[in-house]
């Protein structure tokens, strides 16, 4: 090995560890589109297991509710005055109520919410699967004829992606309250028409493309917190590698695809 690398001109090692990083990502990319298929295919094939999915709709829907709610609230909240101030340098404050209704449906309520349950939700699935990898229970698993995959990562795949679009639709709907209130109580607003102006100007493609969204953003937290949980390696120390890249993976998709699909449904 250390002849090989003395036989390189120095002027080429850089573009060595270019090459190696890239064919890295590459491998990675390719790691990840494998198991996603493969976890898809396990979703839809039996044997399923009922248990293990309403067990997963509980930890990953019901719990995850407080965060997201507060989240919600205090995003409108600070929406709302953060619309007022900029809009009364163009004398605009009356489109407040309009701003927030579509930031948050379009935009927020999915993007938060999907990025409260990657730092909730995905960092213990990778924790949970690398725990059991570290301790060779998924080996054990297969010795007793079951599937990993349908048993550990189809339910939890499943689970948040049915979840995440109510968690968001109930963000929304929290998020908008908390924009009423600040306009209500602190800026003297009408709450009628404050929410005369909002019922009238949102419209259901404004709500349903944040529900796709969050569909897609619930696949994603879920894929990487089991991908980085099935493949940790190196004891306790491996499991918190694999949570603390499951969080980032996943917060770095979620912008990735909402860009993306942002820009799909612009176009559309």
């Amino acid at each position: 090995m250390a002849a090989t690398q003395a036989a390189i001109p120095a002027i080429f090692r850089p573009l060595r560890t270019i090459g190696r990083s890239t064919l890295g990502a590459l491998r990675m990319v390719g790691g990840v589109g494998v198991f996603a298929l493969r976890g898809v295919a396990s979703v839809f094939s039996p044997p399923w297991f009922p248990v293990q999915l309403l067990r997963q709709l509980m930890a990953i829907g019901f719990f995850s509710l407080p965060v997201v709610g507060l989240t919600a609230i205090f995003t409108g909240a600070a929406l709302g005055l953060n619309i007022y101030t900029g809009g009364g340098r163009f004398n605009a404050e009356q489109v407040m109520p309009q701003i927030v209704a579509l930031g948050i449906t379009r935009e927020l309520g999915p993007v938060l919410a999907a990025l409260m349950l990657a730092g909730r939700v995905s960092a213990a699935i990778a924790a949970e699967i690398g725990a059991m990898r570290a301790t060779e229970q998924i080996d054990a698993m297969r010795t007793l004829s079951t599937d990993p995959f349908r048993y550990l990562v189809a339910p939890r795949l499943l689970a948040a992606t049915l979840v995440l679009p109510v968690l968001t639709l109930i963000a929304d709907i929290i998020g908008v309250a908390g924009g009423w209130l600040v306009a209500v109580r602190i800026l003297d607003f009408n709450s009628t028409i404050y929410m005369r102006n909002t019922m009238n100007f949102i419209q259901a493609w404004d709500v349903g493309s944040g529900l796709i969204k969050a569909a897609v953003f619930g696949f994603i937290v879920a894929l990487m917190g089991c991908y980085h949980g099935y493949h940790a390696k190196g004891g306790a120390r491996g499991v918190g590698r694999a949570t603390t890249h499951a969080v980032v993976s996943s917060a770095i998709l979620i912008f990735a695809s909402d860009y993306f699909l942002t820009t799909l449904f612009t176009n559309a």
